[in-house]
């Protein structure tokens, strides 16, 4: 009986600290640290640029969805708390990037929900794959500092990790 209850609470550690590793990455593949992995961004507009190009600002990407509805409740707040505070920093750089949706349902979802913050494409997902499991889902918020390298990530929408996401672009842009 001993044995069986050494190996069940062996077993029991073992999945519990594997389910906590499993939580903490919440479908990133990239963690605060790691170099933000480059790509090119493509404007409702057409413009293109390389967030390589925007080193020496802080960037906030927002991984988003039109079907989202976790999205639709915190894109307001984006707005609002973020957007609307820093948008005429020259420092700060917000962009939202759509999963897989094309550019008209982009534009109905933007007027939908009543953000001015850029919105850019992603159709085949390949700018969500270099930050996150292919399959993980949105809303997820990625904070990347003027060298380049991420600061904080979010999943979802709390409003303690959206206040401390807040707190943490504030630090960026001193």
């Amino acid at each position: 009986m001993k044995k069986f209850l050494i190996i069940f609470g062996l077993s029991f550690l073992t999945f519990s600290l594997y389910a906590q590793t499993e939580n903490k990455n919440r479908g990133y593949i990239l963690k605060v640290g790691d170099q933000a992995p480059d790509f090119t961004i493509k404007y409702l507009d057409g413009k293109t640029e390389k967030l390589s190009d925007l080193k020496g600002k802080a960037i906030m990407l927002q991984f988003t969805a039109s079907w989202c509805s976790v999205c639709r409740k915190e894109m307001p707040h984006i707005e609002s708390d973020i957007w609307q505070k820093h948008k005429n920093n020259k420092n700060f750089v917000l962009i939202g990037i759509d999963l897989k949706e094309n550019e008209e349902i982009i534009r109905k979802f933007q007027a939908s929900t009543g953000v001015t913050y850029p919105i850019v494409l992603d159709e085949d997902g390949k700018i969500f794959g270099l930050y996150a499991e292919k399959e993980a889902g949105v809303t997820r918020n990625i904070l990347i500092d003027k060298n380049g390298k991420i600061v904080f990530l979010t999943r979802l929408y709390d409003e303690k990790e959206f206040a401390t996401l807040k707190q943490n672009i504030e630090k960026l842009l001193k």
